[in-house]
């Protein structure tokens, strides 16, 4: 039998996809009303919104299987609850690139990553190449526009 693979994230992550679960199970209703609808309209071949909402109904569908998996196999981490030297999940980092300029991100879940906003994914090839490192080490990672380097500054737990 297959293990099933714990999916680490941060608790306001979970809380999001609580919350967009929650959405999706509130809309079901209104899609069996507008395939109801629809399918009073006559012919089904030819009816748009019938197929429409049917799609709809299908997207619905897996969007709450695929939540409900990640609940599921949800692994909540705090990072308060975390220290030591290295860079794991959790953590904030905050790096110098090749100009010495300091960039900050968080070690999240994939649910939770965005990189806009500093929060990058463990399973990035930034966020596979940070965990395990200390303060002082250089990271050299390779991405479409190029290879990067980076220095790590510092880690916090926070």
């Amino acid at each position: 039998m297959a293990t099933v693979e714990k999916m680490p994230m941060l608790a306001e992550g979970y809380e999001k996809l609580h919350a967009d679960l929650k959405r999706l199970k509130e809309e079901r209703p209104q899609i069996v009303d507008a395939i109801e609808e629809a399918r009073a309209h006559g012919d089904l071949s030819e009816n748009a919104e019938y197929h429409a909402a049917k799609e709809r109904q299908g997207q619905i569908e897996a969007s709450i299987a695929d939540i409900e998996d990640k609940l599921n196999r949800a692994q909540i981490i705090d990072p308060k609850d975390l220290s030591g030297d290295k860079i794991v999940f959790g953590a904030t980092v905050t790096l110098l690139d090749e100009d010495d300029k300091p960039i900050r991100y968080q070690i999240v879940g994939q649910t939770e990553a965005d990189a806009k906003t500093g929060r990058i994914s463990y399973n990035s090839p930034l966020g596979r190449a940070l965990i395990g490192r200390r303060v002082e080490d250089e990271v050299e990672v390779s991405v479409p526009a190029g290879d990067r380097y980076y220095l790590v500054n510092k880690i916090e737990f926070i």
